[in-house]
């Protein structure tokens, strides 16, 4: 026993060029729909931006060098799978017990997952 316990997910951080955050803005606000927040002015300092939607955050740290997330990846829940793949392009929808899903490239080549439970 560890003496503690895992709640929740606090977010996910992704990696991303330096310079390229109006980039990270047109995809995860512009095509995802997620709203910018704010960064500590500590933080802000090292570039990056977050992003937030429903119970998401997401953050985008600059690393120098950068190399993209080709497997490691967040899985955004949406309501509408079709709509997204729509909007998004993207794989095919594939299915997996209780998940349809397909992947995403973002404008850095970071690995996205869209997903949509099934009953």
């Amino acid at each position: 026993m560890t003496g503690f316990r895992i709640s929740a997910l606090h977010h996910v951080q992704l990696a991303m060029p330096e310079g390229a955050e109006d980039m990270a803005r047109a995809f995860y606000a512009g095509r995802l729909g997620l709203t910018e927040v704010a960064k500590p002015a500590a933080l802000a300092v090292r570039g990056g931006v977050w992003f937030a939607g429903g119970t998401l955050s997401l953050h985008l740290g600059v690393e120098d060098p950068f190399i993209p997330a080709r497997k490691a990846h967040p899985a955004l829940i949406v309501d509408d799978l079709e709509a997204a793949q729509a909007a998004l392009g993207g794989s095919q929808i594939t299915a997996l017990p209780g998940l349809r899903r397909f992947y995403v490239d973002d404008p850095f080549g970071n690995r996205i997952e869209i997903v949509q439970p099934v009953a």
